[in-house]
C-alpha cells in the first residue's frame, strides 16, 4: 500500500508506483491524497511522466503542459511538463505559458499516470477539463508509454 510503505514515491519506477495505486483501495487513496505525502506521491507519480515519453512520436513537438491537480483545501499542486526537441521534462514550478492546461482529481491524477485510467474516459465522462489546445490533449496519450500494472498484490 502506499500509505504503508515508508520508500519516498520519487524512488518507485512507474510500473512499481502503478502496482502500489492498484493495491491501495480508493478510500486509501483518497486519505494518502488528503494527507502530508499528498505532495511526494504527486511529484512521484509526475516525474515519472518524464521517463515514459515516446520522444520517437513528437520529434518536432514543443509545448509547454500545466497539470493542475486539484483537491487541496488551500488550492491545487500545478506541474509543468515542457516538450521541446524529443525530449520531455518536468517542472514543479510552472513558468511557461502553457498550449493547454489541464485540470482534474488528484486521485484521477494518481490512477491516469499510473494506467488504471483512460485519459480520454477522464475527459469525456468531464473529470478532466482542457483549457486551450484540444488535439494536444487528445494526442497526448500516444506520446507517453503508460505503465500496465500487474494484478494486484493478493489476487
Amino acid at each position: 500500500m502506499i500509505h504503508g510503505d515508508d520508500s519516498g514515491p520519487r524512488q518507485w519506477g512507474p510500473a512499481e508506483l502503478a502496482g502500489l495505486v492498484r493495491s491501495t483501495s480508493p478510500a486509501g487513496l483518497r486519505d494518502v491524497l488528503n494527507g502530508p505525502r499528498r505532495r511526494a506521491v504527486l511529484h512521484g507519480a509526475a516525474s515519472g511522466m518524464a521517463g515514459v515519453f515516446r520522444s520517437a512520436r513528437a520529434p518536432d513537438l514543443r509545448a509547454v503542459i500545466h497539470w493542475r491537480v486539484g483537491g487541496r483545501d488551500d488550492g491545487t499542486d500545478t506541474f509543468e511538463l515542457v516538450i521541446a526537441d524529443g525530449v520531455c521534462t518536468l517542472s514543479p514550478a510552472p513558468t511557461g505559458a502553457p498550449k493547454v492546461a489541464l485540470s482534474l482529481s488528484a486521485v484521477d491524477f494518481v490512477l491516469m499516470v499510473t494506467g488504471l485510467a483512460s485519459p480520454l474516459a477522464l475527459f469525456m465522462r468531464g473529470r478532466m477539463r482542457a483549457v486551450g489546445d484540444i488535439g494536444l490533449t487528445m494526442r497526448l496519450p500516444s506520446l507517453f508509454d503508460i505503465p500496465r500494472p500487474g494484478p494486484a498484490s493478493g489476487t
